[in-house]
């Protein structure tokens, strides 16, 4: 689901609804604050567009990025139906 391009992790991902979409980045905002690595990503309507890099380490992908982008597709598996 994640791709790596240049120095970051990119994924699109597309759900049913606008309400969808907003909760799946309210459950993935308690992920990300639990691991403190926060992804530059943004939403509209039914679709959030994610993209996680590195910035400490000259921004880069990193361990903490494959980390982050794992929890992030498993919770979008669970939006699928």
């Amino acid at each position: 689901m994640f791709t790596q391009k240049d120095n970051y992790l990119e994924a699109t991902l597309k759900f049913d609804t606008f309400v969808q979409a907003f909760a799946y980045m309210t459950e993935a905002a308690f992920h990300i604050e639990q691991q403190n690595h926060h992804p530059e990503w943004s939403n509209v309507y039914n679709t959030v567009t994610i993209q996680l890099t590195t910035h400490d380490a000259g921004n880069s992908v990193t361990q903490k990025d494959h980390d982050l982008a794992a929890v992030l597709t498993q919770l979008y598996q669970k939006y699928q139906s």
